[in-house]
């Protein structure tokens, strides 16, 4: 479940940072394509549409995502995503076969390059009370 929820999440903040965020969107430029997160059993999965500088989400599967990235299972894939070192968390999963890439790879590194655009930002009243 919490899973399911992070994947939701992770759509609704990319769809944000896509509309409001103008270093998100020079990522996006030039990419029309389609990516998936998912469980390797199939039960829970999420696709995210790149399409004119704009990201949107939806449950399931794609049909022809341009990458997959598929974890052994729910807990896993969220342990994953939330770890304080998501690169050395994704490189032993993908040693330890619990995570398992299908298409573009170079894609990939894209994507994880895109999540540090979706960090909160600390507040101005937050820096004055540090």
């Amino acid at each position: 479940m919490k899973f399911r929820f992070l994947l939701w999440m992770l759509g609704r903040l990319m769809a944000k940072a896509s509309r409001d965020n103008p270093a998100f969107r020079q990522q996006l430029e030039g990419r029309d394509l389609v990516f998936q997160l998912h469980t390797l059993d199939g039960k829970v999965a999420r696709h995210f549409i790149v399409e004119n500088q704009r990201i949107t989400s939806k449950r399931g599967l794609a049909s022809a995502p341009a990458f997959a990235i598929g974890f052994k299972d729910g807990a896993y894939g969220y342990a994953t995503l939330t770890a304080q070192n998501k690169q050395l968390a994704f490189m032993q999963g993908i040693q330890n076969k619990d995570i398992q890439i299908q298409g573009d790879s170079t894609l990939v590194i894209w994507f994880q390059g895109l999540t540090k655009y979706l960090r909160p930002r600390k507040r101005k009243a937050d820096k004055k009370a540090a």
